[in-house]
C-alpha cells in the first residue's frame, strides 16, 4: 500500500502539456513493484520526452538516464516494456558502489501519443487538477493477446486504452477489479489478479487540501513549501492586505475576512475533506474564531503557532468547542529542528503535517513551555 502523501503529479504536469501540445510522443515509467529499500514505490511515474528531457525521479538518479535509452526503444516500437533494475549487490558493476540505491525496482514503459489520446497522462492529469481521485488497473504482463502489457482500465467508468479488442475473457474480471479500486486506499501490486495477468492496480489520490489561516509574511514560505509538495492550499486572513492572492501565487485560493470567511467556505460549500489546518494569524480573537469553527469540523490535524501557554488560554476560553478540539489540536505548530527563522519554521510545520498524514509520529513539538516558542 501507498500512502496519500507519496504519489504527487503535479511536477510531470508541466512537461506533459508542452509535449501534448507539440503533438510528440512521450514514455510514461511507472514503477510497479519493489524489493527491499528502493527510493520510489509502486504507483510513482516520471515522464520522458522525445528529446531526452524528463519530469520526476524514480531512484535519485542511479539510472534515470538508462531508463531514457530503453524510453527511447519504447518511442520507436510502440510497445511497452518492463525493465528490472537489481541493486540489492552493493558492489553492482552497472551503477557502481556505493550509488546510495538498494533494492529492486520493476518499471513499466509506456508509448503516449495522439492515437491513443496519451492516455493514462490525459486523465489523470485531469483528475489532478478537478481535485479528484483516479484509479487505474495498469496491465503489466500478460500473456492474453488482447490484454498486452501497457494496456489498461479506468476504475471510475470502466474506459480502456491499449487493448487489442478491449474484450477477451479477461474482460469482465478486470472491469470488475477495476470498479472496486475506488473503495481502496493506496496503489498495490497484484501477480496474477486475473489467470496470466500481472496488474498494477493504481490509485491516483486527489490532491491534499490544507488551511492555511495566517497570511503574515511568515505564512509565505508555508504556503510555498506545501504547494511544492503538491498540496492545495487555501489562505485565509482578516487583514485585506495581506489577504491577497499576488502574496501567495502558489495558492489555489486567497480569501479576507477572516473566521467568517473560514466558517463559510466550511458550512456552505462542498468539503473537499481538508487534511490539515494551520493557524498562524498572530492575533488571539481571530485564532479564538478560526478554531472555534473548526472544532465543529472533522478536520483530523489542526496546528497552532504559539507558546504552549497561549494555546492553553485558547482551548480554555473555547469551553466546550476546546474539549472537542483537544485531541487534535498540535500546539505547538511544527517538528522539533531547531527552527527560528521563518523559512526553517515553515519547514517544521510542513514536515509534521506531512509526518501526521503518512501515519507517522512527531517526535516533539517545537517548544513546550518556553519563552521562545514561535509567535
Amino acid at each position: 500500500m501507498v500512502d496519500a502523501t507519496s504519489l504527487p503529479l503535479h511536477r510531470l504536469l508541466p512537461l506533459f502539456e508542452r509535449e501534448r501540445s507539440l503533438h510528440q510522443p512521450m514514455v510514461l515509467a511507472t514503477v510497479v513493484r519493489t524489493v527491499g529499500s528502493t527510493y520510489s514505490k509502486p504507483g510513482a511515474h516520471l515522464l520522458l520526452a522525445s528529446d531526452g528531457e524528463y519530469a520526476g525521479l524514480l531512484s535519485g538518479g542511479c539510472f534515470e538516464a538508462d531508463l531514457a535509452e530503453h524510453g527511447r526503444a519504447v518511442l520507436a516500437t510502440g510497445r511497452a516494456k518492463l525493465v528490472t533494475y537489481d541493486i540489492r549487490d552493493s558492489n553492482d558493476p552497472i551503477f557502481g558502489l556505493g550509488s546510495g540505491c538498494e533494492g529492486a525496482m520493476d518499471i513499466l514503459l509506456q508509448r503516449l501519443d495522439a492515437a491513443g489520446d496519451w492516455q493514462p497522462m490525459t486523465r489523470l492529469a485531469a483528475a489532478w487538477r478537478a481535485q479528484r481521485a483516479a484509479a487505474l488497473l495498469l496491465i503489466v504482463s500478460s500473456s492474453d493477446p488482447a490484454w498486452p502489457s501497457g494496456s489498461a482500465i479506468f476504475g471510475d467508468d470502466g474506459a480502456s486504452f491499449g487493448a487489442n479488442d478491449g474484450r477477451g475473457a479477461a474482460l469482465t474480471p478486470l472491469r470488475a477489479l477495476a470498479r472496486r479500486l475506488s473503495h481502496e486506499r493506496g496503489t498495490q501490486w497484484l501477480p496474477q489478479a486475473v489467470p496470466g495477468i500481472d496488474v498494477l492496480a493504481l490509485v491516483q489520490p486527489r490532491p491534499l487540501q490544507v488551511l492555511l489561516l495566517g497570511a503574515g509574511p511568515d505564512a509565505q514560505p508555508v504556503a510555498q513549501l506545501a504547494a511544492f509538495l503538491g498540496w492545495r492550499v487555501t489562505v485565509i486572513d482578516h487583514r485585506s492586505h495581506y489577504a491577497r492572492a499576488e502574496r501567495f501565487p502558489d495558492a489555489a485560493l486567497v480569501l479576507d475576512g477572516g473566521p467568517a470567511a473560514l466558517t463559510r467556505l466550511l458550512t456552505t460549500q462542498a468539503s473537499p475533506a481538508w487534511a490539515a489546518a494551520i493557524v498562524m494569524s498572530h492575533h488571539m480573537t481571530s485564532d479564538l474564531g478560526y478554531l472555534q469553527a473548526i472544532a465543529r469540523s472533522d478536520i483530523p490535524y489542526v496546528g497552532l503557532l504559539g507558546p504552549y501557554a497561549r494555546s492553553q488560554r485558547l482551548l480554555t476560553d473555547l469551553g466546550a468547542a476546546g474539549s472537542r478540539l483537544a485531541a487534535r489540536l498540535r500546539a505547538p505548530i511544527g517538528l522539533d529542528l531547531g527552527a527560528t527563522t521563518p523559512e526553517a519554521i515553515a519547514l517544521s510545520i510542513v514536515a509534521e503535517i506531512h509526518a501526521a498524514i503518512a501515519g507517522r509520529e512527531a517526535t516533539s513539538p517545537i517548544c513546550r513551555e518556553q519563552a521562545s516558542c514561535p509567535l
